[in-house]
């Protein structure tokens, strides 16, 4: 039986509203702290496909999608999940072959669920074939779908928080860099790009960019490890199969990665079947989710290179300028 992991695509239930508001403040906060770099001309020149997004009620993104010629479909890319996968609804207006039952590894759970065939998906301009698609029920995902990295491996995708839009060119196409202040070199493991240099309150811990998270889970190793010890509150979320998890919500002072700082960085702690699956359970790992993830103006993952790429926001770098004249 196929064994799928879906780490990403937390849907945050009603006892999570709550802290999802303290968290906003806290991200706000932690943002003017970002440190500043010298900011180059805007990216330009590439053979890229802008495409339209669609904030969810999760603040992820969405984009449209087309299965067999049918659609378009609202799909959410997510760096966090090893599969591409497909909702009931979808299913229920397309006859999609199947393929027999598979396991999702989800946040909370494993699930035995059933695989449907998508011969043709299409991405923009760009046609995907033969992939293997789990079914899922659509409030559990909060989109018709999802894009997960089976599918992205071909794909340099860069998210634009300031001008809401994703574009999509293919990984192995002359891109130009230009634009991004922070580069960060990713370890592949399972289609996963992993930042393994990051600091976390001074230990060293394993970061996962995760596109299809609202918020930023770590390990349980994580939070053993972290030498300072907050209070931490108790929140309940959901993962892509719909099984409740119970995690620790508290600040850490500092986040570092490759030369960029967070501060004040809110994170839920849990061990997961995901991070077990991953073989992430025994040293300290991070899945930073979009709150953190849109503190910046613009990221850029290419997976044909192994890099992350990081665009401070506008604002830090008028605010550095000033400072510099006075």
């Amino acid at each position: 039986m196929p064994h799928l992991v879906l780490p990403a695509a937390i849907a945050f239930g009603l006892a999570s509203a709550q802290v999802t508001t303290g968290g906003a403040l806290a991200l706000s906060q932690a943002r003017e702290q970002i440190p500043t770099a010298p900011l180059f001309p805007a990216l330009t020149g590439q053979a890229i496909e802008i495409l339209d997004l669609e904030e969810d009620r999760f603040q992820r993104y969405t984009i449209p999608v087309t299965i067999d010629g049918i659609g378009p479909y609202n799909f959410m890319i997510d760096t966090g999940s090893q599969a591409t996968a497909v909702t009931e609804r979808v299913t229920r207006q397309i006859l999609l072959p199947s393929l027999g039952p598979a396991t999702v590894v989800g946040m909370a759970s494993r699930r035995t669920v059933e695989l449907v065939e998508l011969d043709q998906l299409e991405v923009g301009k760009r046609t995907i074939g033969g992939i293997a698609a789990p079914v899922l029920q659509r409030q559990h995902v909060g989109a018709d779908g999802i894009i997960g990295l089976d599918t992205l491996q071909d794909f340099r995708v860069v998210i634009d928080f300031r001008n809401e839009t994703i574009s999509v060119s293919d990984a192995h196409e002359k891109s130009s860099d230009r634009g991004f202040e922070i580069i960060v070199r990713a370890r592949n493991k399972l289609g996963q790009l992993l930042i393994t240099d990051a600091i976390i309150e001074g230990v060293h811990a394993t970061v996962i960019i995760d596109t299809g998270a609202q918020t930023s889970l770590g390990n349980l190793a994580l939070r053993e490890r972290i030498r300072s010890r907050r209070a931490a509150e108790m929140i309940e979320t959901t993962d892509v199969n719909g099984v409740a998890l119970l995690s620790e919500l508290s600040y850490v002072r500092s986040l570092k990665i490759n030369g960029f700082e967070l501060a004040n960085v809110p994170i839920t702690y849990a061990d997961t079947p995901a991070f077990e699956a991953l073989g992430l359970t025994d040293r300290p790992v991070l899945s930073l989710g979009m709150r953190h993830l849109q503190l910046f103006d613009r990221i850029a993952i290419d997976f044909a290179k192994r890099q992350i790429l990081f665009d401070l926001p506008r604002e830090a770098q008028l605010r550095n300028r000033t400072s510099s004249r006075i």
